[in-house]
């Protein structure tokens, strides 16, 4: 029997499967059932599929040094295509017939919005990597952490780029989500304070032109342009600024502009000199490196490092809970990150001093992973980049 499963959408997702053969395991009983509920497919389709990877690679290194608790992991890993409906039926699937005690991975804020009912009201553990303020404000009764910093610290941090940029006119373009209207509030609080007037439109997401939008935008003449959408529509959407002969900054979030739309749009001339920013993971720390390793990538991306880090934290949570429910999980997330513990970056190290007795403080992939009373993540380095040439140059980590 595998330690591994994947769910029929994910054997779509290369490098996931090659990962759910057997391994050699000691672990003994009846095994302990988490889940990655990643985009394997959809907007968030750049993502999911190494987020995926990088869990399962988790478990098959437990699972190789005998488990937790004498009991050998099974991951069930599927597609939550960035998509609140499949997402919705994908979870019930997870909680109803695998009988996960934990979900990971969730990654628009409006799937995990969609799924954080079902995982309190069956008291299965949640992890997400999404960022609408909203998310924590649920009344999720504890069963819920994200290692995303929300969008209230990213909105605040972009706000502070945008004005160093020198700013004075800037105008953000946004289709409906979760966060949208967190943006608009933060930005016309964040702004003036630094001498920049600020104006902002909504558009659908769906549209093959943006240019009656990019004709209202320009006619306000800004001089920065924030382009907050998901690739596929920020692909029509720098087109059309480009079209139309914009000259000033373009800024937008690495979830959305990243190498997949340089090579969907496919005009070096067209993405020339737009900034990204985006959580930076602890890059050069151990668990980088092991993150790096577990994800194949030689650059893994924020997410991953993020999920990297919430199979860590729920399998050593486990492991001092003594139980493996969503209950166990809940109640111990916070005791892997315990100060004065003993340092590890990795759960087969966390566990084997949990089980000796000892407490443990792991420092993450993603950065510290110490949250609040309402599961949000407390700080975080920020990453900000710019294109040039059709590479991704880095500007600063701050």
């Amino acid at each position: 029997m595998t330690n591994v499963r994947i769910g029929r959408r994910a054997a779509l997702a290369a490098g996931v499967a090659a990962l759910a053969s057997p391994a050699v395991v000691r672990a003994q009983g009846d095994p302990i059932k988490l889940a990655t509920l990643t985009p394997l497919t959809g907007a968030g389709g750049p993502y999911g599929p190494v987020m995926a990877k990088a869990a399962a690679s988790v478990v098959e290194e437990v699972n190789k040094a005998g488990g937790v608790l004498g009991r050998r992991i099974v991951l069930v890993s599927e597609d939550d295509q960035t998509n609140p409906e499949a997402a919705v039926r994908a979870a019930r699937k997870l909680i109803d017939v695998d009988k996960v005690s934990a979900i990971m991975g969730t990654w628009a804020s409006s799937v995990t919005t969609a799924v954080a009912p079902l995982c309190w009201e069956s008291k299965t553990f949640l992890c997400t990597v999404s960022g609408a303020d909203s998310i924590t404000l649920l009344p999720h009764q504890g069963f819920l952490i994200r290692t995303q910093p929300n969008s209230r610290l990213q909105v605040t941090r972009v706000g502070e780029f945008i004005l160093a940029l020198g700013a004075k006119k800037v105008f953000t373009m946004i289709p409906q989500t979760p966060f949208t209207q967190s943006t608009f509030d933060i930005l016309n609080q964040i702004l003036p304070k630094g001498g920049a007037t600020h104006q902002s439109l909504i558009y659908d997401d769906k549209k093959t032109t943006y240019r009656t939008e990019v004709d209202q935008a320009l006619r306000a003449s800004p001089d920065v342009i924030l382009a907050n959408g998901y690739t596929p529509d920020t692909v029509v959407l720098l087109k059309d600024l480009y079209r139309a002969g914009f000259k000033g900054k373009i800024l937008g979030f690495a979830y959305s502009i990243n190498q997949k739309l340089v090579d969907q749009v496919g005009q070096p001339e067209v993405v020339e000199g737009v900034y990204t920013f985006a959580p930076s993971p602890a890059e050069g720390s151990a668990a980088f490196e092991k993150a790096k390793a577990a994800s194949g990538s030689a650059n893994p991306d924020p997410y991953t490092c993020q999920v990297y880090d919430h199979i860590n934290l729920v399998l050593m949570a486990i492991a001092n809970g003594k139980a493996a429910t969503g209950e166990a999980i809940k109640e111990n997330i916070r005791k892997a990150t315990v100060s004065g513990g003993k340092v590890v970056d990795n759960a087969v190290d966390g566990i084997k001093e949990i089980m000796a007795g000892g407490k443990v403080d792991y420092a993450g992939a993603s950065g510290p992973c110490d949250f609040d009373e309402k599961g949000d993540i407390l700080d975080c380095k920020f990453r900000y980049e710019q294109i040039k040439a059709g590479k991704f140059t880095l500007v600063k980590i701050a």
